[in-house]
């Protein structure tokens, strides 16, 4: 269930989900398209299993290597404070080509979303003009109620196992977490009953989700995920995770930024400049709701800095690092980036690159929300041995889903963990818990079969306990 269902991001989803459901093949001015999910790491990336005998790498599908959920299989529904129907919705957005939107339109109109929250003390303003389908309740409690029997009623309607809830839909201000509020399970719910301010219809929905037995992801920038969210969701054994969909400027940065410091290049200063003429776009208008935003998309570059104390030395300070948002309504969807990288070179050299990328925003967004979706659905299907021999019990993984950060901005971790912003170490974290499910081990990229001598690739030896370093 999406919150903000009736959005580009959402009326994309289900749009596509449909048209791939359907099989739907459309003519544009480059020829004739179909129905895909390109993007998609679970649908669209393969996963090295291995070298056959004869050395040649294997590669099979991401949802080859475990059962996973097909998203031609998911329903989707939810919750918008706009009653416009998906049909309409779909047309507002402007995000699909005409033909498509037109072999659609008949199914999607149908589709109408539920009364939502909405609170503009969160939110801007100028969203007040499309909110005309809001959840009536005279208390908070009574509103996170509401949005339970909401979730209750879609699963048994559609006759469903389980129900994820991902939050699509605007971008929040930050909440002041406060003790008392939302530090423990018991403040946050006694915080909801008594009718606190500092309470977001984006944590009420989490709230919602989590009492429900949901997993529930934080799709934008907003703090969410408080501490007594964290524990409710703990004690109900469901996965939160967030915070913000990684899909076009800030995905590149993670990737270039990691490859320049591990080639030793030290960064000083990334200018990063984006507009975009969409909801998000007009929301972001607002001070406090850009501020969300700019902090999800300014601490990318952090822990791979640290990463490296030739370049960045203890107690020096990290690359200059600004982040420019505007609204231009013409540009609607496709979201222009423009980003200048400067890095310090040899000898004093400087090397400075810039990037113009056109991001189609939510064409990029919507697969991710179905990897999130597919990932953690797969997630709430593992369990952990903790005790080896007779004692051997076997529990929930981690509550806050770190696994998710490759599609995530600003990732959220159990404490005490890090914080990995590097895209591929992030990637590599999948694919190696993939492997692990079905017995393989890490995947091991030192090549050591390719690098020894021919008469020792027959051997059964493990090569890595072969090998050794001249004193």
């Amino acid at each position: 269930m999406l919150v903000g269902w009736g959005g580009n991001n959402g009326s994309t989803l289900t749009a596509g989900i449909l048209a791939n459901k359907l099989g739907v093949s459309w003519r544009t001015k480059r020829g004739v398209k179909k129905a895909n999910y390109f993007g998609s790491i679970t649908q669209s990336s393969t996963i090295n299993l291995g070298m056959t005998r004869d050395m040649k790498e294997t590669h099979v599908p991401l949802n080859a290597v475990v059962p996973m959920v097909h998203p031609n299989d998911l329903v989707v529904g939810g919750w918008d404070c706009s009653s416009m129907n998906l049909g309409d919705a779909m047309r507002r957005a402007g995000v699909l080509d005409v033909q498509l939107q037109d072999a659609l339109y008949d199914r999607m109109k149908s589709l109408v979303p539920l009364p939502a929250l909405f609170d503009l003390d969160f939110v801007a303003g100028n969203q007040q003009e499309r909110a005309n389908n809001i959840i009536r309740a005279s208390s908070k409690w009574e509103a996170v109620e509401k949005v339970r029997a909401d979730i209750r009623n879609f699963k048994a309607s559609n006759q469903l196992d389980k129900v994820i809830v991902l939050w699509t839909a605007n971008t929040e201000r930050f909440s002041e977490h406060k003790v008392g509020v939302h530090d423990t399970a018991d403040n946050l719910i006694a915080a909801v009953k008594r009718d606190e301010a500092e309470l977001a219809p984006s944590l009420l929905y989490a709230l919602a989700a989590v009492l429900e037995g949901c997993s529930y992801i934080n799709g934008a920038p907003q703090n969410t995920l408080c501490s007594g969210l964290v524990e409710l969701a703990h004690h109900h054994k469901v996965f939160v995770g967030g915070d913000d969909f990684k899909s076009g400027q800030t995905k590149m940065k993670s990737a270039l930024v990691e490859f320049f410091v591990g080639a030793g290049i030290k960064p000083e200063c990334i200018a990063s400049y984006n507009h975009l003429g969409n909801n998000d776009g007009y929301n972001l208008t607002a001070p406090r709701q850009f501020r969300s935003k700019e902090i999800s998309k300014s601490n990318v570059v952090d822990d791979m800095v640290s990463s490296n104390e030739i370049l960045f030395p203890e107690g020096s300070s990290k690359p200059d690092h600004c982040i420019v948002i505007k609204y231009l309504p013409y540009v609607g969807d496709s979201k222009r980036a423009l980003d200048e990288y400067t890095f310090s070179i040899f000898m004093g050299g400087e090397q400075t690159i810039v990037l113009h990328n056109t991001c189609e925003d939510s064409l990029l967004a919507t697969p991710l929300i179905i990897d999130l979706v597919v990932l953690t659905e797969l997630m709430e299907r593992v369990s952990v041995a903790t005790e080896e021999g007779a004692q051997q019990s076997y529990e929930h993984m981690e509550t806050i889903l770190s696994l998710l950060s490759y599609l995530l901005k600003a990732q959220q971790v159990p404490e005490g963990t890090p914080v990995v912003n590097a895209l591929n170490r992030q990637k590599q974290a999948i694919e190696n818990v993939l492997r692990a499910l079905v017995g393989l081990p890490a995947e091991n990229t030192c090549c050591w079969s390719a690098a020894c001598p021919s008469s020792a690739r027959s051997t059964r030896v493990p090569l890595c306990k072969r090998a050794r370093a001249a004193p």
